[in-house]
């Protein structure tokens, strides 16, 4: 199993980016996949998640109306397009998938409730 993040880089404030998340070892069926951040000195933060059963999507307060997360299931990729940047959407981006994000019809957007990791994409705002 294998998720690898690309896309991000250096932007200034108000710009946008797409991250790219590719999958392999596994398919999206029956799983959870999201976008999760990671400042310095910070914890881990659930961004945003989409389920492929039924495209329902979760975004973290922080993010909404900026940020929208995508799957292409045919493809194993899913992406992040993020608009509107800040220099506090400054971290580390790691896509991640996991079975058991979600309970109740609501997502669990922790980083303990997911199974696969990528290595992560840096993605810095310039103020």
């Amino acid at each position: 199993v294998q998720l690898v993040e690309s896309g991000g880089g250096l932007v200034q404030a108000g710009g946008s980016l797409r991250l790219s998340c590719a999958a392999s070892g596994f398919t999206f069926d029956d799983y959870v996949i999201g976008w999760f951040r990671q400042a310095p000195g910070k914890e881990r933060e659930g961004v945003s998640c989409i389920s492929s059963r039924d495209d329902s999507t979760y975004y973290g307060d922080s993010v909404k109306g900026r940020f929208t997360i995508s799957s292409d299931n045919a493809k194993n990729m899913m992406y992040l397009q993020m608009n509107s940047l800040k220099p506090e959407d400054t971290a580390v981006y790691y896509c991640a998938a996991g079975r058991r994000a979600s309970y109740g019809g609501n997502y669990l957007p922790f980083p303990w409730a997911f199974d696969y990791w990528g290595q992560g994409t840096q993605v810095t705002v310039s103020s």
